[in-house]
């Protein structure tokens, strides 16, 4: 019942820093000022490619506001959009999942998982700016089966349509959730961590949480250009050359660790590599 990821929500304590740092990096552009009562949280909104970044300040008591307390700024939660706001709302009630309405959005809490979600009804959008769009978020667990299990049920998905997801260079094994293979790459991934690698250290600090999530580009290199000129912190990938992807490191934005990969690039690792063009190989994340 999920279509795609819609947007990924960041707890900040800049919004017009942030919105500005997205149009640099991104060619993002405004999408509007909200206020949520589920999170008691002012929303800045803004676009890039096809995906809607938002950047949350607390207005008071509230998720928003304990997340802040105890981790400052970064990665606080995701959206995914559904063709049926009500029939998933339906599903929910059947399914026992608890969750509040809130214009024309379905808000859920984090869960044993660490991922708090918000579901958005599918929306036709302009892709402006210099990335495709999110496709997914990494949500390292204490057992990845269980967490699959888990969302399978809480929203409908697919598992004949998921792909195993494992990296020795990185520490780390699950599965990818992809909701509509081989048409998109969206999903949520699921890791099972170990070792001394990046993704094991958070996990151990943080428990079941989001890590980070991941974009598409046509450029890589420009974008590595952008992030070069403003003194950003970045890596490409240890296993695959520089234009086929990096990983932008969480103090450049925000808090938020985010993954940039060339696009249909990450068909290579997602199940389907005769997707991935030309120059994909290799298999590790």
């Amino acid at each position: 019942m999920l279509s795609y990821v819609d947007r990924v929500q960041l707890v900040v304590k800049d919004q017009e820093g942030a919105a500005r740092l997205w149009s640099e990096l991104f060619g993002a552009k405004p999408a509007g000022r909200s206020e949520c009562r589920f999170q008691n949280a002012r929303v800045l909104t803004v676009r890039a490619g096809a995906s809607e970044f938002d950047f949350l300040q607390p207005s008071g008591p509230g998720p928003v506001a304990d997340w802040a307390a105890k981790w400052g700024e970064g990665l606080y939660g995701v959206g995914f959009s559904t063709p049926d706001v009500g029939r998933m709302a339906r599903h929910f009630q059947v399914q026992r999942v608890p969750f509040v309405e809130e214009a024309g959005r379905l808000y859920i809490d984090a869960y044993d998982h660490g991922m708090p979600t918000v579901i958005c009804p599918d929306r036709s959008r302009e892709m402006v700016g210099d990335i495709r769009y999110v496709y997914e978020v990494t949500n390292p667990v204490a057992d990845w089966q269980r967490a699959a299990d888990t969302y399978t049920r809480v929203f409908a998905l697919d598992p004949s349509r998921f792909s195993p997801i494992e990296s020795e260079l990185y520490g780390y094994r699950g599965t990818l959730t992809l909701f509509d293979p081989p048409d998109r790459l969206d999903r949520i991934e699921i890791t099972q961590t170990w070792g001394d690698g990046a993704m094991h250290r958070f996990y151990q600090r943080r428990g079941p949480s989001l890590y980070m999530c991941y974009i598409e580009t046509d450029d890589v290199m420009e974008l590595a250009g952008r992030l070069k000129a403003k003194g950003l912190r970045y890596a490409h990938s240890e296993a695959r050359a520089e234009d086929a992807g990096l990983f932008i490191h969480p103090s450049g934005l925000y808090g938020m660790l985010m993954g940039v990969s060339r696009t249909n690039f990450a068909w290579t690792w997602s199940g389907r590599p005769e997707l991935a063009g030309p120059g994909a190989t290799g298999s590790q994340h």
